[in-house]
């Protein structure tokens, strides 16, 4: 299960550091301005289903059925049920297309309520959005037979396929921005196309694994129709996370001009290590606490929820402290270039931090997902998860005026440890999920080394200069980050170095 979570964590990795590289060339081109807070709107939408579908709603009820039956009826009986599911979602997802290209305007008028009061800005985010929603068909039919892999162990290609939208987006604004009316014209289009070359790759990964697919009339069968059961509750436990940065966005809209732009930036460098280590362990574990538990392994199943519980401390941990206390520092580095100033540095320093402390619990969450959908149950997730939304949206409505952009930051990380804790109480209380001894050990040392490794960067940080960070200062940080994390775990025994070491030493997996 890890050794699949390790692959998913590199190719997850490769796609991250390539969208630093496209948000990078956006920041710079666009800055915080009124084109870049219209691009960033019309992107959460499609970006929306893609997170829902590709990382939450169908990958949580897809993947536990069609591995049962993979598993217990063979690859043919698997072929046909995901033919079935393809077919279904085809229909469904082209219907939700058109009708949000022909009711746009209205559409964006609950995501967007503060543009209302300008036109242009309005007008510009339709555009962008109507361009861009097509990506979500392609995207979508890309989760699914990216979930086929996944429940077939090949992980490789799937979680490649999101390499492409950074590919298409840059080659896009580089290419196309001269001949558009504005940047953010260009970026559109790359996404739409990538939506397309994604779907092309997972579909040539999955005849190269030896399933020959082919398109079935449109039919309802009973595992469809369970299928979709099971996955309309799970839209929206799945995505609470998604769910909440897009209220986000909506109360940014109605923040001073450029708060939608702060928010996605922040929102980028924090989805790093939340998409390399979380989601890459999430979208491993699913199959094998399922696998486990259809061969009435429960041991081994609560066994995987404690090592990738572990796993992913151990690296959440000194992200969320490194990004809370040098947001401003890692803004610098990454994005004062060109229309992104170093004042628009602090502001979204001061914001990433608010997403940042939230990040353990935005991966515990991922974590205790599986104990639940392995078991076929997405209703208990459902309902935590509507009131980790409310809770988001009152805390939104008390912290937007006070703190501006870094009240809805603060509002998800809030809400994200509500949902974690309360997921948490309801395995431990159905005897699902138990902390064992080893765990016990580990995560108290974890968050010894975390605290001293606190210490030593707030005291780097006091001696540093005010002004803006050089490349130097900021390889100085995370060195003092590392050494004063990674030695005291190592020396506290708080890593499970045994498990490093045979990443390091595995073998490149088949694609």
């Amino acid at each position: 299960m890890m050794r699949g979570a390790f692959t998913v964590g590199v190719w997850t990795m490769a796609s991250r550091i390539l969208g630093f590289v496209r948000d990078i060339l956006i920041a710079a081109i666009l800055g915080t301005g009124p084109v870049a807070d219209a691009f960033f709107v019309a992107l959460r939408l499609p970006n929306l289903f893609r997170r829902l579908f590709g990382e939450g709603a169908f990958n949580a009820a897809f993947v536990p059925a069609i591995s049962t039956i993979l598993h217990q009826d063979g690859l043919e009986a698997a072929t046909g049920f995901a033919e079935e599911a393809t077919a279904v979602m085809a229909f469904w997802l082209g219907t939700v297309t058109i009708l949000g290209e022909i009711f746009m305007p209205w559409v964006l008028y609950v995501l967007a309520p503060g543009f209302a009061g300008n036109h242009g800005k309005f007008a510009l985010a339709v555009v962008l959005t109507r361009i861009m929603f097509p990506y979500l068909f392609f995207v979508c039919l890309t989760a699914l037979f990216s979930g086929v892999l996944n429940a077939m162990g090949r992980f490789a290609v799937a979680a490649a396929a999101p390499l492409l939208f950074n590919v298409f987006s840059i080659a896009f604004m580089l290419g196309l921005a001269r001949y558009m009316p504005n940047p953010g014209y260009a970026l559109a289009w790359g996404v739409s196309a990538s939506g397309v070359a994604q779907l092309a790759l997972v579909v040539w990964a999955i005849r190269r694994a030896g399933m020959r697919f082919t398109l079935p009339r449109l039919r309802f069968s009973p595992r469809i129709k369970k299928l979709f059961r099971r996955m309309l509750p799970a839209l929206v436990g799945a995505g609470v996370t998604q769910l909440n940065v897009s209220i986000d966005i909506i109360i940014g809209t109605l923040l001073p001009a450029g708060s939608v732009s702060i928010l996605y930036y922040a929102d980028r460098v924090n989805q790093l290590p939340l998409g390399v280590i979380a989601t890459a362990a999430g979208t491993a574990l699913l199959p094998a606490v399922t696998r486990n538990i259809a061969l009435g392994q429960e041991s081994e199943a609560m066994a995987a929820l404690n090592r990738a519980m572990e796993t992913v401390l151990m690296l959440t941990i000194p992200a969320a402290i490194g990004l809370a206390l040098a947001g401003k520092q890692v803004m610098d580095v990454l994005f004062v270039h060109g229309a992104f100033t170093e004042h628009t540095a602090i502001l979204t320093g001061h914001t990433l931090a608010a997403f940042a402390i939230g990040l353990p619990v935005f991966a515990l969450v991922k974590i205790f997902m599986p104990g639940f959908y392995a078991r076929g149950d997405t209703t208990t997730p459902l309902k935590i998860g509507l009131a980790a939304v409310a809770l988001n949206l009152g805390l939104n409505l008390l912290f937007m005026h006070p703190l501006k952009a870094v009240g809805p930051a603060l509002a998800t990380s809030v809400s994200s440890a509500f949902n974690a804790l309360l997921l948490f109480v309801i395995l431990r209380r159905r005897g699902y999920f138990t902390l064992d001894t080893l765990a016990r050990h580990r995560v108290s040392r974890i968050l010894l080394a975390g605290a001293l490794m606190a210490m030593a960067l707030g005291v780097t940080l006091h001696l540093l200069p005010a002004t803006r960070t050089t490349i130097p200062e900021f390889l100085l940080l995370t060195l003092v980050g590392g050494v004063f994390y990674f030695g005291p775990g190592l020396l506290l025994q708080a890593f499970n170095v045994d498990f490093l070491h045979r990443l390091l030493k595995r073998r490149r997996p088949a694609a």
